[in-house]
């Protein structure tokens, strides 16, 4: 795999940002028209099923599932495709304040636009698909 391909740097960046708490460098790397699948379907952080659209709502998104919590990802295996998307076998680790932690595996793509930007972030998993425990 292509270590540089533009989608595989733009999926790392997302990540790093995220599990740094860098929410303006994750909307940095945004088109103004994005939109987030995670998961794709109707869910809590979906509640429409039509994704969260635009950087105002990916604001929102971040400050109600990301900012809440310690967020950690783990990379199970990449690939990238064209010249502009990557798919990542991915688990997500999620610990809150209150003492919960959640778990899903999934996969998950991440398409650029003609401007390098993250046009589309797709989660290819479901709530049952998540673990839940409480931290003693």
């Amino acid at each position: 795999m292509n270590e540089d391909h533009p989608a595989m740097v733009a999926a790392r960046n997302s990540w790093r940002c995220v599990q740094g708490k860098d929410k303006e460098g994750w909307l940095a790397l945004m088109a103004d028209d994005v939109r987030i699948e995670d998961p794709i379907g109707i869910a809590p952080t979906n509640p429409t099923g039509e994704g969260i659209r635009g950087k105002a709502e990916v604001g929102d998104f971040y400050e109600k599932n990301i900012a809440a919590s310690k967020l950690h990802v783990e990379v199970h295996e990449s690939r990238v495709a064209g010249e502009n998307e990557s798919a990542h076998v991915l688990t997500l680790t999620s610990e809150f304040p209150n003492g919960i932690k959640t778990q899903v595996r999934g996969i998950f793509t991440y398409r650029l636009n003609e401007a390098g930007k993250l046009a589309n972030l797709r989660g290819y998993w479901t709530m049952d698909d998540m673990r839940v425990e409480e931290l003693a």
